[in-house]
């Protein structure tokens, strides 16, 4: 599927612009997902606190990847007011404290494991080059429209 940009992404993600974390997606298909970011690396990052980005913090980034997986094959776009909600996490390995060292753009990958009726489990990956930072194993709920209230 084609590549796509930051604005793009926006509209699959609940937070504001600043808060998007990811800079694109270069692949998608129905089972898998990789995006592509810098943002790691910018001062006014969202998830640093007094100037360190900690790695766990790519648990965020993974979901937004997750999260617009699923508002790709799924049809999810800003015009229907469902909600995710990152839910377990498991097996999750992490190579590296923080983000600090991390000079080279982040490469996010995210592969569908399981499907059930509006909740998703992903594999998932963080990489700088062919280093691997973080990787595990995620699970995203989506609340239908008809269940907000």
């Amino acid at each position: 599927m084609p590549a796509l940009s930051k604005i793009e992404l926006e509209k699959f993600l609940p937070h504001g612009s600043a808060m998007c974390l990811l800079s694109s997606v270069e692949h998608w298909d129905g089972s898998s997902i990789t995006c592509w970011t810098s943002t790691h690396r910018e001062e006014k990052n969202p998830l640093r606190r007094h100037g360190m980005l900690e790695m766990l913090s790519g648990l965020e980034y993974a979901a937004q990847a997750m999260g617009i997986h699923v508002g790709l094959t799924q049809n999810i776009s800003e015009h229907n007011v469902s909600v995710g909600y990152l839910g377990a996490i498991r097996d999750t390995q992490v190579y590296r404290p923080t983000f600090q060292e991390i000079v080279e753009d982040l490469t996010i990958e995210a592969t569908l494991l399981l499907e059930q009726h509006l909740s998703f489990i992903y594999t998932f990956s963080i990489k700088a080059g062919k280093d691997v930072l973080l990787q595990g194993r995620a699970s995203i709920f989506i609340q239908g429209p008809e269940a907000i209230s």
